[in-house]
């Protein structure tokens, strides 16, 4: 009756046995299995009462008892069991038979003595274990008794016949190995097993069987064992004392160990070396644990895969978890990714890349920037602008000119990963600071031809507003190879822009560089020329082109991995600088010329004619510096906005969007603001000599004599502000005209060459700012007048009509 309601302890056991996965091993069946709460993958030996015989049942019973009881590093680990009536379950960690490890190896071009050196370390010292430490005598050592995990590591399992060297106290006997299998009789010492040698005798000449089995396959007889085959020349001596005739003459399995490790012996080897250090990581000097991650990087690639995934990257990520190993793991962890998986590059190694980004440490943030190519495809959009951009923006303000570089280079690869708010709002922030006001001269060239790789992740608007004005202020800067990255930013993004845009604001940029004092920049420029006004020519000879020319200028930001590549333009424009940024002294620019071949230009009657990307700019160091050129820093990026055709009312009504979202604030493109001159040289971080009105470069070298009553700028007061002395320099002008309200107004203002107001003399900038005065003044008057017929107002005071 209560037999009936008795639970099967089978289907209560916590373990499920895979189908179809069964293997031999001795009297047991190993079978694959997974834990069923967790899914965690583990091995399930199998027993069978009624399929046994009474010697088998009695070793499967003695081999449960020992796996509970035997707890080493190299041996099989045991982690649950189950024993009933019918059967014996043994689970252990997830392994498989060393024979079948082997054979799909060879499959693969064979196993590599690395592996197998270090395999048959982890095996003699489990055979040490229980000898020296354990007392006990294992009498089943061959290939049968060897399994190996996921990582490639060797475990001494089959322990059926392990006894005490004195035999069993309980004067039970188990049955030797060939009473149950007769084969096994060739792996037999010669000896009598009462013979007065030593107790490992047996031992060690079982583990030479091994050996000899593991380089040339299934021993077929005791004789064999002469025979030398495949084992390596390192080996051959200490093999051959293993089977020598003499059992006193084997050495004991420790001492085997300890010559084999010697200089020159099979086991001395960086393998083996890195396996031990790992063992012992945990109580190495923090100095040791450095040294020896950045050796292991170089060693990596002859270690075997899966030892790298699954000892060598656990090593590495607790490492970097508890051990404070920082920046020294990252190379050896993204060589050790490459063998992993998508799914288990996102489990593993992801969220310590997330982590790792909010470190504080400088080496650790540049050597994620520098390997950022490794890993970003796997990164997603969400963990990109939530946890990784937040972090990677610091760089740009970053005192040192290495990582703020190196944050210019890693937008290449986030941007297409950024959404609106980040790419198109902060990013372009820092963007302009950057070319603005870093005194370094490559990162500002590198920030150009950055801007003009991802022009094509930009959303329409932001392009409008951002490129041309970008690229125009790289055109006036002091460093050479940032104005033919400005040039050739022109050309690369040719398709963003619309005629009109090509005609009054692009084209009379290109113009002032026709005369740049570097050649190679000159002819950037003519090569660009000529491919706008191709664009112009075909336009004008079929009107009807004009929206196939024009298809781009209102694009939608391209998608993530749309672009196959970027353009080939300045592709050394973003490769490492650091160098030079280093050797120059950070107030210094480096005026060498940029070597770059030019765009080709291909005109066709119904193609657009594009300019071809220029393939390289190579900066290189040079201190010399021409007269013309100086770069006139407060250029206005705002007044090009407004510097458009008077009858264009939809560029105006941009130019007044982009300053009420915050494009009028210092670190913008666009840093025109209400009521207040531009910002100063200083301001800029570029230098006095820079903040000077630009000079007409054809007269550098020539001296033209003055009209007559016309003295010299230098001889004028220019700090002085009073009424008195800007009617000397200005004569004609009266006080009225607002020459002298704001003496500190825009002189660094770009001239206006969009258009000319033909009935006063007056740019478009000037007319705007008299406007703004005029306005201001008549404000100040209205509140003067408020304020003289009603007093101030009383705090807290309703104001009532």
């Amino acid at each position: 009756m209560w037999s009936f309601f008795a639970r099967d302890p089978v289907k209560d056991f916590a373990y499920e046995i895979l189908p179809d996965t069964q293997e031999k091993s001795g009297i047991w069946t190993l079978h694959r299995g997974k834990r069923k709460t967790s899914g965690e993958p583990v091995s399930v030996f199998v027993y069978e009462v009624a399929q046994g015989t009474e010697q088998q049942t009695q070793l499967a019973k003695a081999a449960f008892k020992r796996m509970k009881t035997l707890r080493h590093p190299n041996i099989l680990a045991y982690v649950d069991g189950l024993e009933t009536e019918k059967s014996l379950y043994l689970v252990t960690e997830q392994v498989t038979p060393l024979a079948v490890h082997l054979k799909a190896q060879a499959e693969k071009g064979g196993a590599g003595e690395l592996e197998i050196s270090w395999g048959l370390h982890q095996i003699v010292k489990a055979v040490s274990f229980l000898v020296n430490d354990c007392h006990l005598l294992h009498n089943n050592l061959g290939v049968w008794a060897v399994f190996v995990d996921r990582a490639g590591e060797w475990k001494l399992g089959a322990l059926d016949h392990v006894a005490p060297e004195q035999g069993d106290p309980s004067g039970i006997a188990l049955p030797t190995p060939k009473a149950v299998y007769p084969d096994m009789e060739k792996y037999d010492p010669p000896e009598m097993s009462n013979s007065s040698g030593e107790k490992w005798a047996g031992e060690v000449w079982r583990l030479g069987c091994l050996i000899w089995e593991v380089f040339n396959g299934p021993l077929p007889r005791t004789s064999s064992l002469r025979s030398l085959g495949k084992i390596p020349k390192a080996l051959v001596p200490h093999y051959c004392e293993l089977v020598g005739a003499n059992p006193r003459a084997r050495p004991n399995p420790a001492r085997f160990l300890q010559n084999c490790r010697a200089p020159g012996g099979f086991l001395s080897n960086s393998f083996v070396e890195s396996n031990l250090f790992l063992e012992e990581i945990q109580i190495k000097e923090p100095a040791e644990k450095q040294q020896f991650f950045q050796d292991l990087s170089d060693n990596l690639d002859s270690f075997p895969e899966d030892f790298c995934k699954h000892k060598v990257l656990p090593q590495l990520l607790t490492a970097f978890e508890f051990g404070n190993a920082g920046a020294v793991v990252l190379t050896p962890l993204f060589k050790v990714g490459k063998f992993l998986s998508a799914e288990e590059y996102q489990q593993k190694i992801i969220p310590v890349i997330v982590k790792m980004f909010s470190s504080t440490d400088r080496a650790m943030r540049i050597r994620l920037l520098q390997q950022m190519e490794q890993f970003i495809q796997y990164l997603n959009e969400a963990a990109v602008n939530s946890q990784i951009f937040p972090h990677v923006v610091h760089g740009f303000t970053d005192t040192n000119p290495a990582i703020r570089e190196q944050t210019v280079k890693s937008m290449l690869l986030l941007a297409p990963k950024l959404n609106e708010t980040n790419l198109n709002q902060e990013l372009m922030r820092h963007f302009a600071r950057l070319q603005a006001r870093d005194e370094q001269g490559p990162i500002r060239c590198n920030t150009t031809v950055c801007l003009g790789k991802i022009a094509s992740y930009l959303n329409a608007g932001t392009r409008q507003r951002v490129l041309i004005s970008a690229f125009s202020r790289a055109t006036k800067d002091p460093f050479p190879a940032s104005r033919s990255a400005g040039v050739l930013g022109f050309a690369a993004t040719h398709n963003y822009y619309s005629i009109t845009e090509i005609a009054a604001r692009i084209l009379p940029t290109l113009c002032a560089i026709t005369v740049d004092p570097d050649k190679s920049v000159r002819d950037q420029a003519f090569k660009a020329i000529k491919s706008f006004l191709s664009k112009l020519e075909t336009v004008s000879e079929d009107p009807t082109k004009l929206a196939d020319i024009e298809k781009d200028v209102a694009s939608c930001a391209q998608p993530a991995g749309a672009s196959s590549g970027w353009a080939g333009w300045a592709v050394t424009g973003m490769s490492s600088l650091t160098s030079k940024l280093i050797r120059n002294a950070p107030g210094t620019e480096g005026g060498a010329a940029a070597e770059a071949s030019g765009p080709t230009t291909t005109t066709t009657g119904a193609t657009d004619a594009a300019p071809a990307p220029a393939p390289s700019l190579e900066v290189t160091d040079n201190d010399d510096e021409a007269v013309g050129d100086r770069w006139d820093d407060e250029e206005d990026w705002g007044s090009l906005e407004e510097g458009r055709s008077s009858s264009s009312m939809t560029v105006k009504k941009q130019s007044s969007d982009w300053s009420s979202s915050g494009w009028d604030a210092d670190d913008s493109w666009s840093n025109e603001k209400e009521g207040q001159g531009q910002s100063s040289a200083g301001e800029e971080g570029w230098g006095n000599d820079w903040g000077e009105e630009e000079t007409d470069t054809t007269l550098t070298n020539k001296t033209l004599p003055l009209p007559e009553g016309v003295r010299l700028a230098s001889e004028y007061n220019w700090d002085s502000t009073s009424k008195g002395d800007f009617s000397s320099v200005f004569p004609s002008h009266q006080a009225g005209d607002g020459w002298g309200a704001e003496a500190t107004g825009d002189w660094g203002t770009e001239e206006s060459w969009e258009s000319v107001d033909g009935s006063q003399g007056l740019s478009k900038a000037e007319l705007s700012k008299k406007k703004r005065e005029e306005r201001r003044k008549e404000l100040e008057a209205k509140r003067a007048e408020r304020k003289a017929a009603k007093g101030p107002l009383k705090l807290g005071a309703r104001k009532l009509d």
